[in-house]
């Protein structure tokens, strides 16, 4: 199930070879022995983003530079049964809302191997969810971050949608059905909303966060925990996704309220090398976020669907991949009285573009123009351009 020998660090998705090793650049390793070593790699996005009424005075667009992530990946393995991971990322912003980067640990887990069909992992990671999530902003199939509309736990703050637990990993039929289940903290399913942890504040019960996924392929295995939207042509997938969280009041809310948290999510993937002068590739997920009626404007229904088309001929040092990417979401109400909490406005982005492909997600550069529309604000376009490298 990992040969993390064999798949070298450059993110964390390579460390549990969600993806192939021949998508893998190998950063620095150094062995001590059989079974044991260190390896690693960094990678990071930047790029250019011009937002209409984005400037300051509210009237103009911006135009900007920045640097949207900064990641550290390091691996280890101490023998053939016990492997580990520590990666960092930069903070957009200090804390206290300064302007200085500061680091933090995203990472931080060890995985005891059982058997080749079945491992534990334990620490700080990303908990069983939908493949949005276990893939990330490195991997999605459209390149670059993505905006949290649909896919909504943990996107913009604390660890980026970590937790810290234990988890039982499994897969059978030769790597088609994988079965994930755990136990964790849960205390990031608001971060994107302002409230930050969930501190266990007077009256609010101490529980843990219960999550899993089950996913299987139809046609080609997709081996390892964590996942990614493309495949870039090595692979014909047709897989389907079922998730869900739950945590007994783990809602908290700016106003005091507190309730019951749960979300379910069923995701789907297809991928086909070989239509015409290249590969297709088509996504679809529907989420359902329960508050229990705590923050109105995080409860409610999403779905988000894409459609990319990989040319094989390369044109310069890489390939190009158009895309377009939708996203929704039904907010059952409108939280009042807070402004750290968002509104809870109804949503939808629609985003098309391409990416040039130099290395599949170690090299990358993509263009897109974006359009967001909310049910409370007046319309806003976006134009971005962002540069992906891994090393």
């Amino acid at each position: 199930m990992m040969n993390l020998k064999k798949c070298a660090l450059h993110t964390a998705v390579a460390m549990a070879c969600g993806l192939g090793a021949q998508m893998a650049n190998a950063g620095a390793t150094i062995t001590f022995g059989e079974d044991k070593y260190i390896s690693a790699g960094f990678g990071f996005i930047g790029g250019y983003s011009s937002v209409e009424d984005g400037a300051a005075n509210g009237k103009d667009r911006s135009n900007d530079f920045s640097l949207d992530s900064a990641r550290i990946y390091l691996s280890g393995s101490f023998n053939k049964y016990i492997k580990g991971m520590l990666n960092t990322e930069k903070n957009i912003a200090a804390p206290g809302g300064g302007s200085s980067d500061t680091i933090q640990v995203i990472d931080a887990n060890v995985q005891f191997q059982l058997t080749p069909e079945v491992a534990i992992w334990a620490g700080r990671f990303l908990s069983p969810s939908d493949r949005a999530n276990m893939a990330g902003p490195y991997y999605s199939m459209g390149g670059g971050y993505w905006s949290g509309i649909a896919s909504r736990y943990g996107f913009n703050g604390g660890v980026i949608g970590r937790d810290e637990g234990v988890a039982v990993v499994t897969s059978f039929l030769e790597d088609h059905l994988a079965v994930s289940f755990g136990a964790f903290e849960g205390d990031n399913i608001f971060r994107l909303s302002g409230v930050g942890a969930q501190s266990e504040t007077a009256g609010t019960k101490d529980k843990l966060m219960y999550a899993g996924r089950v996913q299987y392929n139809f046609w080609d295995a997709e081996p390892g925990y964590y996942g990614t939207g493309s495949y870039f042509g090595a692979k014909d997938i047709l897989s389907v996704g079922v998730a869900g969280r739950v945590k007994k009041d783990g809602v908290v809310s700016g106003l005091g309220a507190v309730g019951d948290y749960s979300s379910y999510s069923v995701d789907f993937l297809l991928e086909k090398k070989d239509v015409g002068p290249g590969t297709f590739s088509a996504e679809a997920a529907y989420y359902y976020y329960d508050t229990d009626n705590a923050i109105l404007g995080e409860q409610g229904k999403a779905y988000s669907a894409a459609v990319a088309y990989l040319f094989q001929d390369e044109i310069g040092w890489g390939k190009f991949k158009p895309f377009v990417r939708y996203q929704k979401f039904d907010a059952d109400g409108v939280t009042t009285g807070t402004s750290n909490i968002r509104t809870g406005a109804d949503t939808k982005r629609v985003e098309i573009g391409t990416s040039y492909v130099i290395a599949p997600y170690n090299a990358m550069i993509t263009a897109s123009y974006g359009k967001t529309d909310t049910s409370t604000t007046s319309d806003t376009n976006d134009f971005k351009v962002a540069l992906q490298m891994q090393f």
